[in-house]
């Protein structure tokens, strides 16, 4: 079942994301965008955004986008209006945004992160079958190698990131649930929860990682 849906959501993203230049990977307060046509529509943590797109924040409103080419962060502060280009924003009114370069690889990784909350809306509310008391196969040497890697990583990012920015834990969520380590996941989503205590997001990563790991 959850390879059939990983395969759904691969063909999906590739017929209507193929212009996607980036995430917003945080959002607090109210912000809009118009998209081709789209006109006045709220922007929502999460989604993806394509080469033109133009955003507008409130007074007090945060956003942060990754862009998947160059891996560039930007966090910006309302009021403020901006277009998205192919590595980085246009800003037409307000501050510039901060700006931090991500590690190589972690952008590809966050961008991932869409269709992993839809896996863990799915199983939150039945949509994904869980296979009780089978356990996930002993991982390579080389896969090993690229979780050790993937969490010295984490740690880097941990450092510099604010202390309410999950990015650091969404990169590692999307390594270890492609190696389902579910059991390692657990950690990962309850510090999500720890700095983003009302994030419903989260909140349906956490029921999703608790009922792969017990298998109920």
């Amino acid at each position: 079942m959850r390879n059939a849906l990983l395969l759904f959501l691969a063909f999906f993203a590739a017929g209507v994301c193929a212009q996607d230049v980036g995430l917003i990977n945080h959002l607090a307060g109210e912000a809009t965008y118009q998209s081709g046509s789209t006109r006045g529509a709220k922007a929502t943590a999460y989604m993806k955004i394509r080469e033109g797109d133009r955003f507008t924040l409130a007074p007090g409103a945060q956003a942060r986008i990754v862009y998947f080419q160059g891996s560039r962060q930007e966090s910006f502060t309302g009021p403020a209006r901006f277009v998205a280009g192919k590595d980085q924003s246009k800003v037409e009114s307000g501050s510039a945004p901060q700006v931090t370069t991500l590690p190589a690889g972690v952008s590809q990784r966050i961008a991932q992160t869409p269709e992993l909350l839809a896996i863990a809306k799915l199983g939150r509310a039945g949509g994904v079958a869980v296979r009780s008391g089978i356990r996930p196969k002993p991982l390579t040497p080389a896969q090993e190698a690229e979780v050790k890697e993937a969490r010295a990583t984490y740690t880097q990012l941990r450092r510099t990131a604010a202390d309410d920015d999950i990015t650091p834990e969404l990169f590692l969520y999307s390594v270890l649930d492609e190696h389902r380590l579910y059991q390692d996941m657990k950690v990962v989503v309850s510090e999500m929860q720890r700095r983003q205590p009302g994030n419903a997001d989260v909140a349906s990563m956490v029921e999703y990682v608790e009922s792969k790991a017990t298998g109920r």
